[in-house]
């Protein structure tokens, strides 16, 4: 499933999007590295779903509007662009940083959710639970963080630190830390009204996640009534690239049938 590219013009701001397959619509919010790549994760759900990949104002090396100031104003952007598109009952997966933004979209306004999929989010803060700061290490070591697989983190650290993406992973970074780092990565305003959250929620987390541990997506399912945990062994801060089949497998299921495989 090959995705279709295009570019639409929202809250004065260029958004590129990607978009494949057919059925009911899933969005895709992506995290802190932008959404530069259609991964197969989302290939596969493309043969069951309508997955939509926009990037977000500010990533990827475009200009950030000068609303662009908080997680909030994200969520906001979002409302905005499922009714641009005219979304119902969409099914919305935030991965990692678009985790948080997708939790305080659902507390806003859920009216055009059919169910809410938080992968690794920050957003909350978990008291005597250690987390990482990518911002605090060096390029490499950030990127290594990421991932419980070796040979996996080599292949990515390849990938991110090649010349010609240095100056849209420079970008992505600074407007992570304007947006969520100067808060420390929670919003307590937050964590208080996620009982506010009613649609069927997964919250799906990789065991070995070094930047947010296992605890994080715990209080998480603790926050947000009759959500459903599950946690993926030997994977680190983005099932989405580490475990691919087997996050492709979860979400679809989950957002089919109301319930994951195990949990």
């Amino acid at each position: 499933m090959e995705p279709t590219y295009s570019t639409m013009t929202l809250c004065g701001a260029p958004v590129p999007l990607k978009r494949a397959g057919t059925g009911p619509a899933m969005l895709m919010i992506h995290g802190g590295g932008g959404a530069s790549r259609f991964l197969p994760a989302m290939q596969s759900l493309a043969r069951s779903f309508d997955v939509i990949v926009p990037q977000a104002p500010g990533f990827g090396g475009t200009a950030a509007p000068p609303w662009l100031e908080t997680i909030a104003d994200l969520a906001n952007f979002y409302l905005e662009f499922i009714a641009a598109l005219d979304l119902r009952s969409v099914h919305l997966v935030g991965l990692s940083l678009g985790g948080w933004v997708a939790a305080e979209l659902a507390v806003r306004n859920a009216s055009a959710l059919a169910s809410l999929t938080l992968v690794d989010a920050p957003g909350i803060d978990v008291p005597g639970v250690a987390r990482l700061d990518p911002s605090a290490l060096g390029a490499e070591e950030a990127v290594r963080a990421t991932f419980f697989d070796r040979n996996f983190a080599n292949e990515a650290v390849a990938r991110a630190l090649r010349p010609e993406n240095e100056a849209a992973r420079l970008a992505n970074q600074r407007l992570v830390a304007r947006l969520a780092g100067q808060r420390r990565y929670q919003d307590p305003q937050l964590q208080r009204w996620l009982h506010r959250i009613r649609v069927p929620t997964l919250i799906l987390w990789g065991e070995n996640d070094r930047i947010l541990p296992p605890a994080y997506g715990e209080a998480w399912h603790r926050a947000i009534a009759g959500s459903h945990l599950v946690v993926l062994p030997r994977c680190g801060h983005l099932p989405i690239q580490e475990k691919p089949e087997e996050f492709a497998a979860l979400v679809g299921e989950f957002c089919s049938k109301g319930a994951p495989r195990r949990g």
